[in-house]
C-alpha cells in the first residue's frame, strides 16, 4: 500500500485526477471504477477540465460505479445515476452505452447484482477503482461485517452510514434502507486502486486500514493485502500515520 500526502483536498483532487489521466490515456479500453459521495467531487472537476484542455477523451473508456441505492430510479436526483451524469458524464465525451452503474430500481433486485457482477467480467474487470472509506470502514456499501468473499449483492446499509449520508437529502428518513453494492471481493479483483481521503474525521479510519488487523468488522483493512493500492491523503487524514 502506497501512502501519498498531500496539503489538502483540492491537490488531492489534481494528484489523482492526473493519475487517472494517465492511465486513460495509457490504456486502449480502460475500464474504470467509480465512486460517489462528496469526497470524489473535486476528482470528477479536474477531469472534466482536463477533458475541456483537451488532454484527455473519454470515448473508448468504460465505468463501472460501486453502487446504488435500492428504490431509487435514474431520474431521482439522489439516484447515483444522476448524481455521476451531474458531476461528471454529461460533461465528457463519455458514451452512453460505456456507464454502468447497478440499477436499484430493478424488479429483481437479486437478479440485478448477478448481472452486474457478470458485466464486470465481460468488460475485462476493472483497471482502476476509485474508493473513498467511511468511518466505520466500509468501502463501496460494504459495511462491518461483510464477507471478504462477497461479490455484487443487496445490502441492508447501516445507521451510522446513512446518517452520513442524510446531508444530501431532505431528512435521515429519506435516505434509503438499502443499496446494491460490488462485493469487497469484487473490489479486489481491481488491477489497481486509488483511495482518496480528506479531512480529520477520516484519520481514526485512515491509521486502522493501514495499521490495523484485517477483519471483516473492518471492510478498508483487506487492502493491506491487494497488490497495487495507492492512497491519497491530506495531511488531516493521515495524521495518525
Amino acid at each position: 500500500m502506497q501512502l501519498r500526502a498531500v496539503k489538502n483536498y483540492e491537490e488531492m483532487s489534481i494528484l489523482a485526477s492526473s493519475m487517472l489521466v494517465e492511465k486513460v490515456n495509457k490504456l486502449e479500453r480502460p475500464v474504470l471504477g467509480l465512486a460517489t459521495g462528496s469526497t470524489p467531487e473535486g476528482l470528477y472537476k479536474q477531469l472534466i477540465k482536463q477533458y475541456e484542455e483537451k488532454k484527455v477523451s473519454f470515448q473508448h473508456v468504460k465505468t463501472f460505479n460501486l453502487d446504488e441505492y435500492v428504490g431509487l430510479n435514474k431520474q431521482d436526483e439522489q439516484s447515483y445515476h444522476y448524481y455521476m451524469k451531474d458531476k461528471l458524464f454529461r460533461h465528457v465525451d463519455i458514451p452512453e452505452q460505456h456507464v454502468h452503474l447497478p440499477n436499484g430500481a430493478a424488479t429483481n433486485l437479486d437478479e440485478e447484482c448477478k448481472a452486474y457482477e457478470s458485466r464486470i467480467k465481460e468488460n475485462g474487470g476493472i483497471d482502476v477503482q476509485i474508493l473513498g472509506i467511511g468511518l466505520n470502514g466500509h468501502i463501496g456499501f460494504n459495511e462491518p461485517g461483510t464477507s471478504f468473499s462477497s461479490r455484487t449483492h443487496l445490502v441492508d446499509l447501516a445507521p451510522s452510514t446513512r446518517q452520513a449520508n442524510a446531508r444530501f437529502f431532505t431528512s435521515l428518513e429519506q435516505v434509503p434502507e438499502q443499496a446494491i453494492t460490488m462485493g469487497i471481493d469484487t473490489i479486489m479483483q481491481s488491477k489497481e486502486i486509488l483511495l482518496l481521503v480528506s479531512g480529520e474525521k477520516k484519520a481514526k479510519a485512515v491509521a486502522r486500514m493501514v495499521e490495523g488487523d484485517i477483519t471483516e468488522e473492518f471492510p478498508a483493512s483487506i487492502l493491506q493485502k491487494h497488490p497495487n493500492v495507492r492512497v491519497i491523503g491530506d495531511e488531516a487524514a493521515l495524521s495518525l500515520l
